[in-house]
């Protein structure tokens, strides 16, 4: 059997993260934190011989969530136009982005 944590315990993880912890904080997180070590605890108990259990790469099955590619109708050049602050009639024309050009 473990030995429970302590208030002392508590006290001293704090300081070390340099936090300032009321004496209410201190009860508070004592128990909190007893709680969590008791629960790591019960998981450490179960069985997880890696002969007995096959491994695994994720925890849910994973499946293809995308739909197949089909061919649609696009929109036409001039519609795609249609909105374009500049165009040349054929393609869209935007400022330059280099000195000299």
């Amino acid at each position: 059997m473990s030995v429970p944590l302590t208030r002392d315990d508590v006290q001293k993880v704090a300081m070390l993260a340099r936090l300032k912890l009321s004496d209410a904080e201190l009860d508070l997180f004592t128990n909190q934190l007893g709680q969590v070590l008791e629960y790591v605890k019960m998981l450490n108990e179960v069985d997880t011989d890696t002969d007995a259990i096959e491994p695994m790469v994720h925890v849910a099955e994973l499946r293809n969530v995308f739909r197949d590619d089909e061919l649609e109708k696009s929109l036409s050049r001039v519609e795609s136009l249609a909105n374009a602050p500049k165009t040349d009639g054929q393609f869209f024309l935007v400022p330059p982005i280099m000195e000299g050009t």
